[in-house]
């Protein structure tokens, strides 16, 4: 009887750990959950056939691309492994793609191991998100940066 009860004490005392865990697990779960679903909606629904997405206002309007135009071309094509494609149509984005990968590893592991999850970005590394964002922007749209149009 005895090992009965040690055996129940031990389920016992692991079932509240488990459900802490997993309670710390939810909501990175649940945003990996909505990127995927996202990423797995754009690599059904090809955005190079018209008809299924909005085009860019800024480009329809001004004919000036912005900083995510491309964006989703640049979706399906990472989905499918094509690379190369998937830079031509916007290396910001897919800089985006590895940068949030690398966050949310970092968010999952503080998460098991109990800390918060804390991105501390200062002024000046928001200034600097921002203006590489404004250079990469005009570059696209300059003659010689053809390079990076979508």
């Amino acid at each position: 009887m005895r090992r009965v009860n040690a055996e129940t004490q031990r389920v016992t005392q692991a079932g509240p750990g488990a459900v802490v865990l997993l309670r710390r697990l939810a909501v990175p779960g649940g945003t990996l959950a909505a990127v995927a679903g996202a990423f797995a909606y754009v690599g059904a629904v090809d955005p190079n056939q018209p008809g299924h997405y909005p085009v860019c206002p800024l480009l329809r309007l001004t004919g000036v691309y912005c900083p995510g135009c491309g964006g989703l071309r640049s979706a399906h094509a990472f989905v499918h492994g094509d690379l190369a494609t998937a830079l031509t149509d916007n290396a910001l984005a897919v800089g985006g793609y590895l940068a949030f990968a690398v966050l949310w590893a970092v968010w999952v592991i503080r998460a098991v191991r109990g800390r918060p999850a804390r991105l501390d970005l200062g002024p000046v590394h928001l200034w600097s998100l921002g203006a590489f964002v404004l250079v990469f922007t005009v570059v696209r749209n300059l003659p010689s940066g053809g390079w990076l149009h979508p």
